[in-house]
């Protein structure tokens, strides 16, 4: 079975941040840029929060916000639900259902390592399921 960390070795450790007192046009920008859907907030290497594309649709978009002058600090999510990397994509799947988020910052001794996505441990758990069918599918074979 798929860990975070297994997750975290095939798609890369890459982490895509900005600062809280930059510009959410400019957030926006560097999530189409790297055509990712969410952004970790980091300031002097601290986490400080998420800014995601359900952040821009709810609080800027209809909250009838200036894009070019909200600063993301304002708008961004911090209430941060992390996922350690020995967590199966299953625990990670759950947690993210459960809380009703799309992404999780993998945090290893206290350190941010990466961020994982819903759809990255969607495909983890399919991964594991297809192997496990491919599996039982010998054993019934003899």
């Amino acid at each position: 079975m798929h860990n975070v960390r297994h997750i975290l070795d095939d798609k890369g450790y890459e982490i895509f941040s900005v600062g809280p007192s930059e510009l959410v046009i400019d957030a926006v920008k560097c999530m189409a840029e790297k055509g990712v859907g969410a952004v970790l907030v980091m300031q002097d290497g601290d986490l400080k929060g998420i800014f995601s594309e359900r952040d821009y649709a709810r609080k800027v978009i209809l909250a009838g916000r200036a894009s070019r002058e909200t600063r993301v600090e304002e708008v961004m999510s911090t209430s941060l639900i992390t996922i350690s990397p020995l967590a199966t994509a299953a625990e990670g799947l759950e947690t993210m259902t459960r809380k009703r988020i799309r992404h999780l910052p993998v945090i290893d001794e206290g350190e941010l390592i990466g961020l994982v996505s819903i759809g990255d441990l969607v495909n983890a758990v399919i991964d594991d399921q297809r192997l496990l069918i491919e599996q039982l599918e010998a054993y019934v074979r003899g």
